[in-house]
């Protein structure tokens, strides 16, 4: 005993029953009966139509299990060290009251506005000494002369 399935509304067709239909390209269809022949043949859409099978498995209706709820997982935070510095260090820090934080961080500061300084007046007298030893041996020349280019001659007129 074979039970075929409505190719309209999804139902089952009992030995015996419903009606079968071969459209011209071989194509078989089964129906349970002439409404929902009529209702396919007029190509009307089985998923808008409440009753059929189709329809209510798209809207969920009628699932007689119910499947308990997934368990969503709940990210954990860790703490992990970073390159520079360990994870004791980091939590020291963190902890560490804002005063004195604010007193660190001016410091670093300070520091690094004094190398910069330093550096700087370097770069100075570097470049001083560099200008006085030019100015001793011979006068200005631009880049293509100390190259070897040959200066430009002066346009005279007539």
């Amino acid at each position: 005993m074979k039970i075929e399935i409505d190719s309209f509304s999804g139902n089952k067709i009992y030995p015996g029953k419903g009606k079968l239909y071969v459209r011209a390209d071989n194509r078989i269809f089964r129906f349970i009966g002439s409404k929902t022949e009529s209702l396919s043949l007029q190509k009307f859409n089985p998923r808008k139509i409440s009753w059929t099978i189709v329809y209510r498995r798209m809207h969920k209706k009628g699932i007689t299990e119910e499947v308990a709820k997934k368990r969503t997982r709940r990210t954990v935070k860790t703490q992990r060290a970073i390159v520079g510095a360990s994870l004791e260090v980091i939590k020291d820090k963190r902890n560490q009251k804002p005063e004195v934080r604010e007193a660190a961080r001016a410091a670093d500061i300070r520091e690094a506005k004094e190398k910069k300084k330093q550096e700087q007046a370097k770069r100075k007298a570097e470049k001083a000494k560099t200008a006085q030893a030019t100015n001793r041996g011979q006068q200005k020349i631009s880049k293509q002369q100390a190259r070897g280019a040959q200066s430009k001659v002066s346009g005279k007129s007539r």
